[in-house]
């Protein structure tokens, strides 16, 4: 799967982006997308190419129906989400894969609420145009509600983190050691790469780590006063920061 900045460089080509709006309906030829598109096939054949060494998409070759050479037919394979999320204190840029699956395979990770959708659907392979557009309107009807608690816990983020950039600023002597709190704060469930880090700061490696030590003792220091209790360790021993709960 290519990388949330390699997608955005495929996609910010309209082209591109008609032509993966034609094949997730169905599979096209070359020649049936220039067409459409009203595209040259020599440009729609380079596009194929990039969105294909970029596995947006699959092809195959299928037999003339005319007797003629097989055709090379291009279809969309590949399920993901790109999300990017902008604002001041908020930048969450995300690329998701889709789970695969059928209803009941993706039951345990669906809202309650829609229970009755997958009842009704099933194990069927196959159903009426009438019954599917009444159930995409229920799906379409979820999505917009967890869109809007996905934005509320997003906006409620972005304070979060509005809230302690002036403890950050009061607490850092230097832009890196700003960057730094920033990054863990970017980051709260899992533990800092110092050498990424280090690398994009253009900073040596020592000094991230002794930035990291530092911030490390004063988190300790600050969860220990806000609990109530103290914090010990056998000497030597470092008591990493994302465990002080």
């Amino acid at each position: 799967m290519v990388s949330f900045d390699e997608a955005l460089t495929i996609l910010e080509n309209p082209t591109r982006r008609q032509i993966l709006r034609r094949l997730v309906k169905e599979p096209h030829y070359p020649l049936q997308l220039s067409e459409l598109l009203d595209v040259s096939q020599q440009a729609v054949v380079k596009h194929l190419k990039v969105l294909e060494e970029s596995e947006f998409v699959d092809s195959e070759r299928v037999p003339s129906e005319k007797g003629g050479p097989p055709k090379k037919m291009y279809k969309v394979d590949q399920s993901f989400s790109l999300r990017l999320d902008l604002g001041p204190d908020l930048f969450r840029a995300e690329h998701r894969k889709i789970p695969a699956g059928g209803p009941m395979r993706l039951s345990h990770r669906l809202p309650r609420e829609l229970d009755s959708v997958v009842d009704r659907l099933g194990t069927r392979r196959k159903l009426p145009m009438v019954e599917a557009i009444g159930i995409l309107a229920e799906l379409d009807s979820a999505l917009e509600r967890i869109d809007e608690h996905r934005d509320a816990v997003i906006a409620l983020h972005q304070q979060v983190m509005r809230k302690v950039s002036p403890s950050i600023s009061e607490h850092s002597e230097s832009y890196e050691e700003r960057q730094l709190a920033h990054a863990i704060m970017n980051q709260p469930r899992r533990p800092l790469d110092l050498d990424i880090f280090s690398q994009r700061l253009r900073i040596q490696s020592m000094r991230a780590e002794e930035m990291m030590e530092s911030l490390r003792e004063r988190l300790m220091r600050d969860f220990a006063a806000s609990q109530g209790r103290l914090v010990a360790a056998r000497e030597g021993t470092p008591l990493p920061w994302w465990l002080a709960r």
